[in-house]
């Protein structure tokens, strides 16, 4: 029996049907056809899947569909303006924090959620607002350093 899902995503209202048991990230990627956000682990301990939803980070791979009736959804595809990258995501690019690129939405995400809540993180809030999500490629120094430089250039430091 399949529900009927409706939902704003990036700030466009969304309808389609699911099953029950589907996850909100298969919704997004499969039915929605969002495919910035990436598949991992499949257990909500990657933070590959991570999307913003109703205001805070979750994982949604392990979220249902379902539960995402009424919610406001930001995915990666949400954060450019145009052709013009979010200041997190030109700060990836510009530190060469991207590596293999897979993870890379899901730490996107979780910075922007930070920085929206705080223009000067401390080492600890940045550790915090990172800490579900998971680089296989880097010694994490590339992704504190594009952190620091969005955080600064959102401030207008840089």
């Amino acid at each position: 029996m399949s529900l009927t899902i409706n939902l704003t995503v990036n700030g466009n209202t969304q309808s389609a049907t699911a099953e029950p048991s589907t996850s909100l990230l298969d919704f997004l990627r499969d039915t929605l056809n969002y495919k910035g956000t990436k598949l991992c682990c499949n257990t909500g301990e990657c933070g590959a899947c991570t999307i913003i939803y109703n205001g805070k980070p979750i994982n949604s791979c392990v979220t249902l569909a379902a539960d995402a009736n009424g919610a406001e959804i930001v995915t990666i595809e949400g954060l450019a303006d145009g052709d013009k990258l979010h200041p997190v995501q030109q700060a990836f690019i510009d530190t060469g924090a991207v590596q293999c690129g897979y993870c890379t939405p899901g730490y996107i995400i979780s910075v922007k959620v930070l920085l929206d809540r705080t223009k000067e993180p401390t080492p600890e809030d940045i550790e915090e607002a990172v800490s579900g999500n998971i680089c296989r490629c880097t010694g994490y120094t590339k992704i504190v350093d594009a952190i620091q430089l969005a955080a600064d250039r959102m401030a207008g430091r840089s």
